[in-house]
């Protein structure tokens, strides 16, 4: 946590007279907004929204809409059109504001921006109301439900494992690199969350890069990577203080994680001397964090085959991880319908191939707890002989 807040410190610090400057430039100028910002619409519905202006302007102004989809300008005959088509709309001097009617066409999503031709204006690259019209609004409160319930899911997936080695007093079991990668993991998703989210330097240069696009980051997933990090190190705290049996983090995973840890310091020194932006040192903690996941698993699997026994890994922890999983996809699938959307699927195969291969490591474990290994106590396998047979 110590390195999340410096980390921050220094983005806003190093950006500080620029923001300065830059605010200094727009004063003088007439900013303008969509209010509100985002909207979203049922098939066939209608909505009015205003155009803000900051002070009256004071000359005629031409404003022409433009439309875009994933930061790509797009005109209405080279896409499936979401809403109606906008008239381009003239503004008197004189006006603070104006408004428009949107009117919903077909499923999916569509960011509406503005031209003008004053010179009056400030920047309008984030000028913009982000459009989304769906199927049902039944089912995206069920969405709104589902994520929720995985958030919980997740976030009290950690505790049936720390109660396990804490009832037990051993971690036997409990697979070392296991412990090793998912407090790195998580550490590092951290990091990335933390420093997105409350970074204004940062952000500046996430919005440079997407003009019309959101900060992917929410105060949930803030706190799921706090909340996460800290129970990842209450576990570790667990494996120094409680009996182990021997176990000790294997080479294989002190050599992996070093060249991660070796390669987030050089590129942060990289990014200190400017060669990247902080963000793209971000997304490098968000590349760790992938890399882990994909192999973090694998050593907690093979420990249990090895034993034939599943005794000291909480299988609480794998239902919860589980549910969280299976309800996750679900969401995907329902958002990826009710926009006609299906390339937020097929279009990031990384986030959507992640959540498959941990929900498939989980049935793995389910397999292992309850059919292979169900009558192993203690690492060992019970067999019961018919006392007549000697």
């Amino acid at each position: 946590m110590a390195l999340t807040l410096f980390i921050c410190l220094l983005f806003t610090i190093c950006n500080t007279e620029a923001n300065n400057i830059e605010s200094i430039t727009q004063s003088d100028s007439i900013t303008v907004k969509f209010e509100p910002s985002s909207v979203q619409l049922e098939l066939h519905g209608t909505q009015n929204v205003s155009i803000l202006f900051s002070r009256p302007l004071t000359q005629s102004t031409d404003i022409i809409f433009t439309y875009a989809s994933s930061d790509k300008l797009i005109t209405f005959t080279q896409s499936l059109e979401i809403v109606r088509p906008l008239p381009n709309i003239t503004v008197e001097n004189g006006t603070i504001s104006s408004h428009i009617t949107l009117d919903a066409v077909n499923a999916g999503s569509v960011t509406i921006g503005i031209n003008e031709s004053s010179s009056e204006f400030g920047d309008i690259s984030r000028t913009f109301v982000k459009v989304t019209v769906v199927h049902s609004s039944a089912v995206t409160i069920i969405n709104i439900v589902i994520g929720w319930m995985y958030f919980v899911a997740w976030s009290i997936s950690f505790y049936p494992q720390i109660i396990e080695n804490f009832r037990r007093k051993s971690v036997e079991g409990l697979n070392f690199d296991f412990v090793a990668y998912n407090i790195t993991g998580h550490f590092s998703y951290g990091v990335f969350n933390v420093c997105l989210f409350w970074a204004a330097s940062v952000q500046t240069e996430y919005f440079k890069d997407h003009p019309r696009g959101v900060i992917p980051v929410q105060p949930n997933d803030v706190f799921f990577s706090i909340h996460a990090t800290l129970m990842c190190i209450i576990t570790v705290i667990q494996c120094f203080v409680l009996e182990s049996g021997g176990q000790r983090v294997s080479i294989i995973c002190r050599v992996l994680l070093s060249i991660m840890w070796l390669f987030l310091l050089i590129s942060l020194f990289i990014a200190v001397g400017h060669a990247i932006t902080w963000l793209m040192f971000l997304y490098f903690f968000s590349y760790v964090k992938l890399a882990i996941t994909v192999i973090k698993y694998i050593p907690q699997a093979w420990m249990n085959f090895r034993r034939k026994s599943t005794v000291g890994w909480s299988i609480g922890n794998v239902l919860l991880d589980f549910t969280g999983g299976m309800l996750s996809l679900l969401q995907m699938f329902l958002i990826a319908y009710n926009t006609d959307d299906w390339s937020s699927i097929m279009g990031d195969p990384t986030k959507f191939g992640l959540g498959l291969f941990s929900v498939l490591f989980d049935v793995l474990f389910l397999i292992q707890h309850y059919i292979l290994y169900r009558h192993a106590q203690h690492g060992y396998i019970v067999i019961n002989v018919d006392k007549a047979e000697t």
